[in-house]
């Protein structure tokens, strides 16, 4: 049974999403969660749902929290006994296979690179978000907000990553890789994206050239690689727009469909579209390049997606993707080195 450690402190709703999540988790998935923060408080929280002490579940203290409003460098050093430092601790002592945090984001994203380690042959961590596509498969956008500035090779690497986790968590046989840009044509980009594209070329992946902004849903791509400046914008923009389109639906729906004879199919709908567009059903973004793994969620989330981030956690590790990750790379410096 594969074990989780979650942070219990870290989101916005603590302990209470957290704590939901993962009694949902051990429920319904073949999976070990720790619950990792203020004990009392934890189990506290635990005792609300009743009799849990059957359950593969356990706490482990951190007598710290690291706030929205702590600088993640300053958390780290002055917070040794933070809730998501012990949770990853638990990770590199290998009494865990991954951390689920929906804590402050450059925290948990600076003490797992910190911590646990990366991966050998990995520059840098690149966060990874699937969304929702026309075509009905999900769309990996890699990098989201870990790294605002990139260089071309980390661009490059980051596609390599997206390719790995796209083939093991969504089983695309060939994920078709996209480089976001401003045009389709390979002449049209910036100085950043001129640079990547002949290193996409050489690498063994299904590349297809450059995705607009307008690519994001259509499913045109698999895996879509971009810098964390603008793929945090793009992330941003479209939580923002599918929060507001599924506002207008719903005042659309009361005011005239809902008085129409269609009003019961109307709604049947919308409901569909709210639960496709759901960023709980998604879970949370995996950390890609630091050993173990680590799936950071919204500061918002709610207990579905903390059971979701759980789950990715858990089909993260059973899928080997560190391994093939590693493997991957070391085969390309390999090929590199005998060219």
């Amino acid at each position: 049974m594969i074990t989780i450690a979650v942070d219990a402190m870290g989101g916005d709703h603590a302990p209470k999403s957290e704590v939901e999540g993962a009694l949902r988790a051990v429920k319904a998935l073949d999976v070990r969660v720790i619950l990792v923060g203020r004990e009392n408080i934890i189990r506290e929280e635990l005792n609300l749902h009743g009799k849990w002490e059957h359950l593969p579940l356990s706490i482990h203290h951190a007598s710290e929290v690291i706030t929205m409003e702590d600088s993640a460098a300053k958390a780290m050093r002055a917070k040794k006994d933070s809730s998501i430092r012990v949770a990853c601790r638990l990770v590199r002592d290998g009494d865990a296979s991954g951390v689920v945090s929906a804590g402050n984001t450059g925290a948990v994203m600076a003490t797992a690179k910190t911590v646990q380690g990366m991966i050998r042959g990995v520059e840098r961590p690149a966060l990874a978000t699937a969304f929702p596509t026309l075509k009905g498969t999900p769309t990996v956008r890699v990098d989201v907000g870990a790294n605002v500035d990139a260089t071309a090779e980390m661009l490059a690497q980051f596609a390599f990553m997206g390719n790995i986790y796209s083939r093991a968590i969504f089983d695309i046989h060939r994920p078709r890789v996209g480089l976001l840009s401003i045009g389709e044509e390979e002449h049209k980009g910036n100085a950043l994206t001129h640079a990547t594209t002949p290193l996409l070329k050489s690498l063994p992946l299904h590349f297809i050239g450059n995705v607009e902004g307008r690519d994001l849903y259509t499913g045109l791509a698999d895996v879509i690689v971009c810098d964390g400046f603008v793929g945090n914008v793009a992330l941003k923009v479209s939580e923002g727009l599918i929060e507001v389109f599924k506002h207008m639906m719903k005042e659309s729906l009361s005011s005239t469909i809902m008085r129409q004879v269609g009003a019961v199919l109307a709604k049947n709908g919308f409901m569909e579209l709210k639960k496709r567009t759901d960023y709980s059903e998604y879970g949370g973004a995996p950390l890609l390049g630091v050993k173990g793994n680590c799936i950071i969620c919204h500061g918002r989330s709610n207990p579905n997606a903390i059971k979701n981030a759980i789950r990715v956690a858990t089909e993260y590790a059973s899928n080997r993707v560190n391994d093939k990750i590693e493997e991957g790379l070391a085969a390309l410096h390999n090929s590199a080195a005998s060219a």
